[in-house]
């Protein structure tokens, strides 16, 4: 089954790789962008994601971004690790959930997710444009997270390492500044494409931060099989 997925997802970077659109961004992969430009092509993509307790108080947040039209988006596996329930907050302050997990590999710390889809008269969801190449480094790349609710950020950085073994799996390292509340948001190149998820700090390098690659997400379910 997860071979199945897998080539779907293929297909997917392909058709990203070609500069088609593949959701509600189109990305001129001939054109670079500013991080102001990047933010403004891409936010509305981008959700706080509220892990909740019974009472419906707080248990923990992060972030997470929309690849796909009905819904189905990526974050961190530590985020929704042991949730039960889970809500979005959309960048236009609309509150949507159940958020539900669909697929996950707690080792390289990958999740996919799904939002509810869109009801008759509510906005279709922006999604974001996948990225093929695999990063290299030096890339220019940004960061994007909610440390807060209704407080969106962008950061700017390089790709350090591409491909570092970090306690025996594979992660992208970036100069990117990442604050708590940004797990699980997205980290895109210069052309606004999804090139990574943000998963946390390394604690043996000073501002050197760690991404999950886009491999390690493609070889989950981006959709509950019926």
């Amino acid at each position: 089954m997860r071979s199945k997925w897998a080539a779907a997802w293929l297909l997917l970077l392909l058709l990203a790789g070609t500069g088609l659109a593949v959701g509600g961004i189109q990305a001129d992969t001939q054109a670079d962008y500013n991080a102001e430009e990047i933010y403004a092509k891409t936010h509305k993509a981008m959700f706080y994601l509220r892990v909740l307790n019974e009472d419906r108080t707080v248990k923990s947040v992060g972030s997470g971004s929309i690849i796909a039209a009905d819904g189905t988006a990526v974050t961190a596996y530590h985020v929704v690790k042991d949730a039960t329930t889970m809500e979005a907050v959309l960048s236009d302050g609309r509150t949507v959930g159940p958020v539900q997990v669909v697929d996950y590999d707690d080792r390289t710390d990958a999740a996919i997710v799904k939002l509810p889809a869109p009801k008759a008269k509510e906005p279709a969801y922006t999604v974001l444009q996948v990225r093929d190449p695999a990063l290299v480094h030096g890339e220019q790349i940004f960061a994007m997270g909610y440390p807060l609710k209704d407080t969106p950020i962008v950061t700017e950085g390089i790709v350090n390492n591409p491909a570092a073994m970090i306690n025996g799996r594979s992660r992208v390292l970036v100069s990117s500044e990442i604050v708590s509340g940004m797990s699980g948001g997205p980290l895109l190149d210069e052309q606004g494409r999804l090139a990574g998820v943000i998963s946390g700090s390394l604690r043996t390098m000073n501002n050197i931060h760690l991404v999950i690659p886009m491999r390690d997400l493609a070889v989950l379910q981006p959709v509950k099989s019926k």
